[in-house]
């Protein structure tokens, strides 16, 4: 008759079994931790993935939260823009640029259109980019004005429109291609 785990431990001297018991709570504690930090990794990646983002950065919504830049209307947006992102925008190319950038209003990335209140994002009215991974061909002719765009202008854009900023991972999110079109037009879904 074939012996079951039991009764195998019990016939085994007392060190024996010590150490089995000792090595089966090790083993079941590494198991818990492993499930325990596999848990909050999975968390952490949701988060992410969710964020907080879009973000309300307009006005107040009929649900007392802020409403996010999708939410509101056309007006809502211009006055947005007009008191958040413009006097955000002119501050830094004025501290770049001062005698270039003395002026600064809707037509420095909107062009004519905001003239006629044609505010679509991205536009022709920018320089094209090139679609090259890590825009190497900017950085080689416009190094100062790319690194500015990048460490600067593009977070500070993405933070005042409450969108997340652009992941080359997921290749999704608010960047260069936001405002600026690539070589065939619009990238990555813009």
């Amino acid at each position: 008759m074939p012996r079951s785990p039991e009764t195998v431990l019990f016939k085994m001297p007392y060190h024996m079994y010590s150490d089995n018991i000792h090595l089966a709570k090790k083993v079941n504690l590494i198991i818990r931790l492993k499930a325990i930090i596999t848990i909050i990794l999975l968390a952490l990646i949701i988060l992410g993935f969710l964020g907080c983002h879009p973000k309300g950065v307009g006005p107040m919504g009929p649900n007392g939260q802020r409403l996010t830049w999708k939410e509101m209307s056309k007006e809502q947006r211009k006055a947005h823009m007009g008191s958040v992102v413009l006097p955000r925008a002119t501050a830094l190319f004025r501290s770049w640029r001062p005698e270039r950038f003395a002026v600064v209003d809707c037509t420095l990335c909107h062009g004519q259109g905001a003239i006629i209140e044609d505010f679509g994002m991205p536009t022709a009215h920018l320089p094209r980019l090139s679609g090259k991974l890590l825009l190497g061909p900017e950085f080689a002719a416009h190094p100062d004005t790319t690194r500015l765009k990048l460490d600067r202008l593009v977070p500070m854009m993405s933070e005042a429109l409450g969108l997340k900023s652009f992941s080359i991972i997921t290749r999704t999110g608010f960047g260069c291609y936001s405002c600026h079109l690539g070589p065939t037009g619009p990238m990555f879904g813009n």
